[in-house]
């Protein structure tokens, strides 16, 4: 039962580090990256689509995105949604595919950049010690019951915290990556 703790506790923080990454990978950095517009929904025939599913989001350059899409017709629907975004950068239709070129952040930018990556690492933290609350709750649940003794509780206890202390180490350097990635120029 214990083993069961320690594995969903893993996993519910796996979980965690897996979305910090998805989410660093949108913050634009001056450098392109297909992540940057994954997210944009477009209105496809009417119905709202995310852009990988009708284009092909391609980075032939550092610092240029071509999105093709598979039916010319959506391409000023595409370019729209672009914009719409709000995430500063301009699209060219080329009338076959849009290009995105991604300028560098201005210094102003990339430490308001910089604020959102410590802010969004912060909330990793938080539910990182969520999850180790809620671990170590259901382990006093069972000394309680009777399931374990009080010294298997302490160690199972220190075990949760060095599982912790591992994920919050791993979170702060993914945090730090991201950085040092936003700062280059």
């Amino acid at each position: 039962m214990v083993e069961e703790i320690f594995s969903e506790l893993k996993s519910r923080m796996q979980r965690a580090i897996d979305g910090l990454v998805r989410e660093l990978a949108t913050i634009r950095t001056g450098r392109a990256t297909p992540a940057l517009l994954e997210n944009i929904v477009v209105d496809y025939h009417g119905v709202s689509t995310p852009l990988r599913q009708i284009a092909s989001i391609s980075i032939p350059e550092t610092n240029l995105i071509i999105v093709q899409p598979w039916e010319h017709t959506s391409l000023r629907n595409i370019e729209r949604a672009i914009l719409k975004a709000d995430i500063g950068i301009n699209p060219l239709n080329d009338g076959n595919a849009i290009r995105v070129i991604i300028p560098p952040p201005s210094e102003e930018r990339r430490i308001e950049l910089a604020k959102l990556v410590a802010k969004r690492v912060e909330e990793r933290r938080v539910i990182l010690r969520n999850t180790r609350r809620d671990s170590i709750g259901k382990l006093r649940e069972m000394e309680k019951n009777k399931e374990i003794s009080q010294d298997e509780l302490k160690n199972s206890i220190k075990q949760v915290d060095a599982i912790n202390d591992s994920f919050i180490d791993e979170v702060g350097k993914i945090g730090q990556a991201k950085e040092q990635e936003i700062k280059e120029v």
